[in-house]
């Protein structure tokens, strides 16, 4: 784990980010909030191009938890089969799907802690949803992000929550609304796990990883 950076070190790192993507964008598709909960539920212990393949057919006809209640346990469960724990997580969308129906009119609602009660939904999820579609500086810690702050001294921690709580105290707040989209894909393209691609890295003289693969 390296050490804390330091406030103007971390400012610098995402100009740099900022400068080479204004306005990063996740990448598992949807076409509104709902169908991004459940994208975003889908991709636990899973990639985005995975379940960007399985959702594709599964929205065109439940975009709606009206639509995948009436798709059924059976149906919702052979469209993610490709995915990994499709079994539970097509129950889960089917209990959530019930919940929001019954509990909420069928819309999703954008508080934290009634995102958190749905079934499949933790922290994370309820963060990219509340990030992606509302707008708020929520942090979603996924592996990517956990490895890039405690390599870099952005955001270190022993766990997510220690760095969650570190991206929310040291990262600026001009940077907080995309902070988790730019650490994300940096994570996911270039400072990958096994062989971090340090020569291509347009913050390698800022990151405080001691083993840069240069």
């Amino acid at each position: 784990m390296a050490k804390q950076l330091d406030y103007h070190t971390i400012r610098a790192i995402f100009a740099r980010f900022h400068a080479a993507e204004p306005e990063p964008k996740g990448e598992l598709e949807h076409v509104n909030v709902y169908t991004l909960v459940v994208a975003v539920a889908l991709s636990a212990q899973a990639t985005d191009a995975g379940v960007n393949k399985a959702t594709r057919a599964l929205f065109a006809v439940a975009d709606t938890p009206e639509k995948m209640l009436a798709l059924g346990l059976d149906g919702v469960t052979e469209h993610v089969k490709t995915i990994g724990l499709f079994r539970q997580k097509a129950k889960n969308i089917i209990k959530m799907s019930q919940i929001l129906v019954d509990d909420y009119g069928g819309e999703v609602p954008n508080s934290r802690a009634a995102l958190q009660s749905l079934p499949g939904v933790g922290r994370k999820t309820a963060n990219v949803v509340l990030n992606m579609w509302w707008g708020q500086p929520a942090q979603a810690v996924d592996t990517h992000i956990f490895r890039f702050g405690n390599r870099s001294g952005v955001a270190p921690g022993k766990d997510v929550d220690q760095v969650e709580r570190a991206i929310e105290d040291h990262i600026p707040a001009d940077y907080q609304l995309h902070a988790h989209h730019w650490m994300i894909l940096h994570g996911r393209y270039v400072c990958v796990a096994r062989k971090p691609k340090c020569g291509v890295c347009i913050i390698r003289d800022l990151c405080q990883f001691e083993g840069k693969n240069l």
